[in-house]
């Protein structure tokens, strides 16, 4: 972390996007405006993740933003865990509506509605349906990106006759958010289960993908739920099977939104700003000439010819030819996070060659002009895996395993604070009740981030109570 980050990590982070350009406030509590390099960022993610989606036989559809509160209350635990953060449209053309609309903070009840229209036979399963869109949360604090009012996000619904199939869907999605956090964002993660209190309202049970922010905190940068017949029963979700018999279908749910922005930030960012892996970057290489350059054509000719050969292999690259001084453009252009710069003056044209930068190295090296294409495109893949590999071990720093007791975890925190380091999440025992994890949090403010597939130890004790621990669980801070 850079000493920015470690002063005041939550106002470096948003200096940093507010001097990227990436998004501006609005008028609207906890409403922002993504301005285009933010957007494109999500563009990127969004194309990415629609590309796999569609490869497992989902399809897009759209479903309305206004839902009934009768809808809300076909489902207990659902309203339940919504019912703090929904905003309300009470009015509409100057008259009182005879009933409330909710803006969705997520969509089960309307679609759970109308898949009880749309499917009656087995033949009409599974359901597989995306949506990208819009929804709202009317959170009591709120940061860009990470915690907004309204966000952007997909939510994928669907609909299969047994268990076993809409299980193996939950799956199937949670690992695809794993793949592509990991291999486009360069954001390791922990996969796993939430515990009871942490799971998705209204679910039978919820998988999450965690990743660890460069102040310690977690990001839950995914979800996926299975929803069992709960929806299915709560809105009359039947289909006839080969016995020609009526069962309920089971359902699941899985989203990912905006935040995933955040999180890139808050992973790779240093002191001079944004730190974009290459897959994602809205301008992935950036020309510069330098030196007396207007006085020769030369220069600008090679790198017209660069900019057509980069253009040409698929790679988003601009050419800074403004009046701005070199050292002004470098400092710009680091602070937007590009991952490559390319400079280029009388000196380096004499010599056939140009000076390269990656934006996280501190190095630049010289390259022939003749191979420099080939040598930019390996240098974008070298960097995002460079990223992931330098996040990974970033994240085992500070994922502890030696804490076995809450006494063990209040000295671990004190300690980490008293010598300025982050304490980090803690592989911890957890008994099973819901009381002991409360208690925790209570006096840590650290929460069960997940229940892990592949624990790096077991643990055989509860930290709170000392009882045999039914579960090994990540326990950290987070946004």
């Amino acid at each position: 972390m850079t000493n920015q980050q470690k002063n005041d990590f939550t106002s470096w982070y948003i200096e940093t996007i507010q001097k990227a350009d990436l998004m501006d406030y609005t008028p609207v509590r906890g409403c922002i405006a993504f301005k285009p390099d933010g957007y494109e960022i999500w563009e990127h993610i969004k194309d990415e993740m629609d590309r796999r989606f569609k490869e497992t036989g989902h399809r897009n559809a759209y479903f309305p933003m206004l839902i009934p509160e009768n809808f809300f209350q076909k489902e207990k635990d659902h309203i339940e865990g919504f019912s703090p953060e929904l905003p309300w449209v009470t009015e509409a053309a100057g008259e009182k509506l005879e009933e409330r609309l909710a803006l969705r903070p997520t969509s089960e009840t309307m679609i759970g509605h109308l898949y009880s229209d749309w499917i009656k036979s087995y033949r009409d399963l599974p359901v597989l349906i995306n949506q990208w869109a819009n929804v709202f949360r009317w959170e009591k604090k709120t940061l860009p990106f990470i915690r907004t009012s309204e966000f952007l996000w997909q939510e994928g619904h669907t609909a299969h006759e047994d268990e076993k199939e809409a299980r193996e869907e939950t799956m199937q999605m949670l690992n695809i958010y794993k793949e592509i956090v990991e291999e486009l964002l360069a954001i390791p993660v922990y996969d796993g289960q939430k515990t009871p209190s942490e799971r998705f309202a209204g679910a039978v049970d919820t998988y999450s993908i965690e990743a660890m922010m460069k102040d310690g905190k977690a990001v839950q940068a995914g979800t996926s739920h299975y929803l069992g017949t709960k929806f299915a029963e709560a809105f009359d979700i039947k289909y006839l099977n080969k016995e020609n018999k009526h069962e309920f279908v089971h359902t699941t749910s899985w989203g990912t939104s905006t935040r995933l922005i955040g999180s890139v930030i808050m992973v790779h960012g240093d002191e001079q700003g944004l730190v974009l892996p290459p897959r994602i970057a809205p301008t992935q290489v950036v020309l510069i000439p330098v030196g007396p350059w207007k006085k020769n054509p030369e220069i600008m000719e090679k790198l017209d010819e660069l900019f057509a050969a980069l253009k040409a292999k698929g790679i988003r690259v601009r050419l800074d030819d403004s009046n701005q001084s070199p050292g002004y453009k470098f400092n710009e252009w680091e602070l937007k996070g590009v991952p490559i710069r390319v400079e280029l003056g009388p000196r380096d044209l004499e010599k056939n060659q140009a000076l390269i930068k990656a934006r996280d190295e501190d190095e630049k090296v010289a390259i022939d002009l003749p191979t420099i294409a080939d040598h930019i495109e390996g240098a974008l893949q070298t960097m995002q895996t460079r990223l992931l590999e330098k996040a990974r071990a970033f994240r085992d720093m500070h994922s502890h395993t030696h804490v076995d007791t809450l006494q063990q975890l209040i000295k671990h925190i004190a300690d980490s604070t008293e010598n300025g380091e982050i304490p980090g999440w803690i592989l911890a025992g957890w008994c099973g009740d819901d009381a002991c994890e409360e208690h925790v949090k209570e006096e840590t403010k650290f929460t069960t981030r997940n229940i892990p597939f592949n624990p790096p130890a077991k643990k055989s004790t509860c930290i709170n109570c000392g009882k045999e621990a039914k579960h090994t669980v990540w326990f950290g801070r987070a946004y």
